[in-house]
């Protein structure tokens, strides 16, 4: 079985906005619809804030202050996935606070308990999210890692290049969209 972990992107304007995240928005609907059709399980991985702070970390606290718009707060803009990105009946919504999927989550254990042992990781940030959650993954010992490299993305095209290939080192299968759907 396979996973599909997909970060938030977010809508033009926002605060944590990508900027080379919109680009890859219809590669992402397109691994989602090929994963549906495969039937491997959805799991769309979010983050969420409390809407004071009390849970980001030390470096954006920042950001929550008094009287500034919350970048990633439940319920807000900001944590939205951006247009043509949709939880569906029967995906999993996995809500984090932190840029690892499987960190202070139950992600592995629901993975674990749906016999899930690869993984397909999509969406933003390459250096953030992907990074921390394929390396998790890696670490824990799932048997394969796969990050679609045209369906992630990062600030620039160099830091999503060069996070690409930290990842490849340790194992990770790194196909295009297009190599992925013809495997």
């Amino acid at each position: 079985m396979e996973e599909n972990s997909c970060c938030c992107h977010r809508y033009a304007g926002a605060p944590m906005l990508v900027r080379d995240g919109e680009a890859i928005v219809p590669n992402v609907i397109k691994t989602v619809e090929v994963a549906r059709n495969r039937g491997i399980p959805i799991i769309w991985v979010v983050r969420e804030h409390d809407p004071l702070g009390r849970d980001v970390e030390l470096f954006r606290r920042h950001l929550y202050g008094d009287g500034k718009p919350k970048p990633t707060s439940k319920g807000g803009v900001g944590a939205e996935l951006v247009d043509g990105l949709v939880i569906q009946e029967g995906d999993y919504k996995l809500v984090k606070t932190r840029f690892s999927a499987f960190f202070n989550t139950n992600l592995h254990s629901y993975l674990q308990g749906i016999g899930v042992t690869n993984l397909v990781v999509i969406g933003v940030q390459t250096p953030n999210c992907i990074r921390q959650t394929v390396f998790d993954a890696v670490a824990l010992d799932y048997q394969h890692v796969t990050v679609i490299i045209d369906a992630t993305a990062a600030a620039t095209p160099d830091i999503h290049i060069a996070n690409i290939i930290d990842m490849k080192n340790v194992g990770v299968a790194t196909p295009t969209l297009e190599e992925w759907c013809q495997s």
